[in-house]
């Protein structure tokens, strides 16, 4: 049937398009074999031997895949709808524009509903395969191996990808509106321009990724790990949708003393040439953030965890950083003419004063050539901080620790004849 087949495709006669539709190819050895465009719906083909089989075109429909060793086949444009492929092998596969979607199977009796069959690659392996345009509506990825993947422009709308490894993956221009990404590891993943819209991303791993232009509406970000991820639009002006989202979400939780939304959680985060001018971030944490270039003029970061940030050439011109730790922080070529540095009084739940100040720490932190003219730095530990070459006319140090600092007897100078 096959050589038949093979002929039908080459046009030659007593060639006959193959139609194994309904059979049992159960663990058959079909390796490199030539079924483009072949009639495959409903086959039974469970731990099948299809490496390097040209699929591509083929009529899949509802066929049952279930640990068949696709690895390197191709299955570009096949029809796999409603199709079951659990456990399956498709490393280095091409389901190039392939159809994944739930299959709707229609009965005899006219007044029974349409059964709607949901295509399964669960717990599959799909690292390097080719995805690109493939619709993967709805069907069930979870658990599978992805490493590499190629998924440019895949449709992976209400997608089960829970669990899934999409390290190092292509998902630029993807659509994973309504996905389910809990427990991902997407990790070094390219996701620019991505529809992620009312995903479901809870405890999913974003390390590294590029997210810059990604839709992230209605996406809850708080408890996904963004650590050097991109959230930045690639003009480095405007912040991306889930940006917006973390710093109106933060806002809240300032409004509510923290009854409501949630604390901006931005440690490690790739904030590169952000500009985030005016924003309340006070209390947020940013610990070892790239942030070189940013724009923060007027910011507040009252009470803010910047320890071992990377600030280098940032603009910090007249930002609030009252009781701010910047402890281990590179501030080199920083602008903060004006930036209030200073300790910060504690006040109760009620917003009564309590006496007690919160100071802030820029220990060992680098200010040099840094602009300091005018900033306050009252009472703020400057242990080992590293002033050289920074601009100081008229900054206000009074009772600050200076243990350790690096100041130039010039500066010293500047600073004792500042009435």
């Amino acid at each position: 049937m096959i050589e038949s087949h093979e002929r039908w495709l080459q046009r030659k006669s007593g060639g006959q398009r193959a139609d194994l539709s309904g059979c049992n190819l159960s663990e058959f050895n079909l390796t490199a074999a030539m079924l483009q465009s072949a009639k495959l719906s409903g086959a039974y083909m469970a731990r099948t031997i299809l490496v390097g089989a040209d699929l591509s075109y083929a009529d899949m429909f509802c066929a049952n895949l279930d640990g068949a060793d696709l690895a390197k086949s191709m299955l570009m444009r096949a029809d796999l709808r409603g199709a079951f492929m659990r456990g399956a092998n498709l490393a280095g596969a091409n389901l190039k524009e392939a159809d994944l979607r739930g299959g709707a199977l229609i009965s005899g009796n006219p007044a029974a509903p349409a059964t709607i069959i949901r295509a399964n690659i669960g717990q599959s392996e799909l690292d390097e395969a080719e995805l690109n345009g493939a619709n993967l509506s709805g069907t069930d990825l979870s658990h599978s191996s992805m490493v590499g993947a190629t998924l440019e422009k895949t449709l992976l709308c209400g997608a089960n990808l829970s669990g899934v490894n999409l390290e190092n993956a292509n998902l630029q221009g993807a659509d994973l509106s309504g996905a389910n990404l809990s427990d991902a590891k997407i990790v070094g993943a390219n996701l620019a321009g991505a529809n992620l819209s009312g995903a479901l991303i809870h405890r999913t791993m974003l390390r590294n990724s590029d997210l810059h232009g990604a839709i992230l509406e209605n996406v809850d970000l708080s408890s996904a790990d963004l650590a050097g991820a991109n959230l930045v639009n690639s003009d480095g002006r405007g912040l991306s949708r889930s940006m917006r989202d973390i710093l109106r979400d933060h806002a809240v939780w300032i409004r509510e003393q923290g009854r409501g939304g949630s604390r901006a959680q931005l440690a490690k985060t790739d904030l590169q040439g952000i500009d985030i001018s005016d924003v309340n971030l006070s209390g947020a944490d940013l610990r070892e953030a790239q942030m070189a270039g940013s724009t923060m003029r007027r910011t507040s970061l009252v009470m803010s965890d910047l320890s071992g940030v990377d600030l280098t050439g940032a603009d910090l011109r007249d930002a609030e950083l009252a009781g701010i730790n910047l402890a281990g922080a590179n501030l080199t070529g920083t602008r903060a003419a004006g930036a209030n540095f200073s300790e910060v009084e504690l006040k109760s739940a009620d917003g009564t004063p309590t006496g007690r100040m919160w100071v802030s720490n820029l220990s060992g932190a680098v200010f040099v050539d840094a602009d300091l003219t005018g900033s306050k730095l009252t009472g703020a530990n400057l242990r080992g901080a590293n002033f050289q070459g920074a601009r100081m006319s008229r900054a206000h140090l009074r009772g600050a620790e200076l243990d350790g600092a690096n100041l130039s007897e010039e500066q010293l100078a500047e600073l004792a004849s500042k009435p």
